[in-house]
């Protein structure tokens, strides 16, 4: 495994190791409120958990759930995908960590939503949570995506103009278009930071029966990643410097990847 790593070098399997254990404890902490909860036995709800004080239970599952998060999205960037170009600085290790927060994040709100779909249709008894915490972890999922899209080069561009450039002419535009992102970024940061901290200080909530504090933590998310969107793409400038000149055709949206997995995959069957 150590010879696979990217970054993490002699870290990856303590990190996987760590990673593990946590998932596994708090697998076990959300069976016994999942129990207690059903028993009467003094289960935690997930209303008690938005608010754990007092509940060293609900601290010991939050404590849990995010470090295994944290842990696991270190890990899974430490493997370099298909067609994920090479590494080539600090923010893309943050993106990539970050798209791999994305990535757990996608697969929870399919779980929240199954849960929910169960428990209306088979059980009649349909919860005040899931839609919320779905928007609520697909609120982090689109801003990480749109890290990760950056740090990709993905975001969506238009080339007929661009490839017939000089590389100088190029290059200009390139900082021409690094330029507009960071006046973005600071014109947002400018005009919503006082409303991003109030909303933080109070810890707003969404208004509901659950009522968690949405606005209190997307604002502020918002503000964070588009900085960091900022500095991925004078990142991008920086390492592409360089590179030479590239012509965009339409093959370039083919998978030549994932065209040789279905291969195989048709040809084992």
């Amino acid at each position: 495994m150590q010879d696979q790593s990217v970054w993490l070098g002699r870290l990856r399997r303590p990190v996987r190791l760590a990673a593990i254990c946590l998932g596994a404890l708090t697998l076990a902490i959300a069976a016994i409120l999942i129990v207690g909860q059903v028993t009467g036995a003094g289960g935690v709800s997930m209303y008690e958990m938005l608010r754990p004080a007092g509940r060293p239970m609900a601290y010991a599952m939050l404590f849990s759930l995010f470090g295994t998060l944290a842990l696991a999205s270190v890990y899974l960037s430490d493997t370099a995908g298909a067609i994920e170009p090479q590494r080539t600085g600090p923010m893309d290790l943050v993106s990539l960590v970050l798209a791999r927060v994305a990535m757990i994040g996608t697969a929870a709100i399919v779980i929240v939503m199954f849960y929910e779909v169960v428990a209306r249709y088979v059980f009649e008894k349909p919860t005040l949570w899931a839609n919320e915490l779905s928007l609520w972890i697909a609120g982090f999922v689109l801003l990480f995506a749109g890290q990760y899209a950056m740090q990709q080069r993905s975001h969506i561009r238009i080339y007929i103009i661009y490839d017939i450039m000089p590389r100088w002419m190029q290059k200009l535009a390139d900082c021409m278009s690094v330029a507009l992102i960071w006046a973005f970024a600071a014109a947002l940061v400018w005009g919503g930071f006082n409303e991003a901290r109030d909303k933080l200080l109070r810890l707003e909530t969404f208004g509901t029966a659950w009522d968690p504090p949405l606005p209190a933590t997307i604002k502020p998310a918002i503000l964070i990643v588009v900085c960091l969107v900022a500095l991925q793409a004078l990142s991008n400038l920086i390492a592409d410097w360089n590179k030479a000149p590239e012509i965009h055709t339409p093959a370039d949206e083919i998978d030549e990847a994932e065209i040789e997995n279905i291969r195989r995959t048709l040809g084992d069957n």
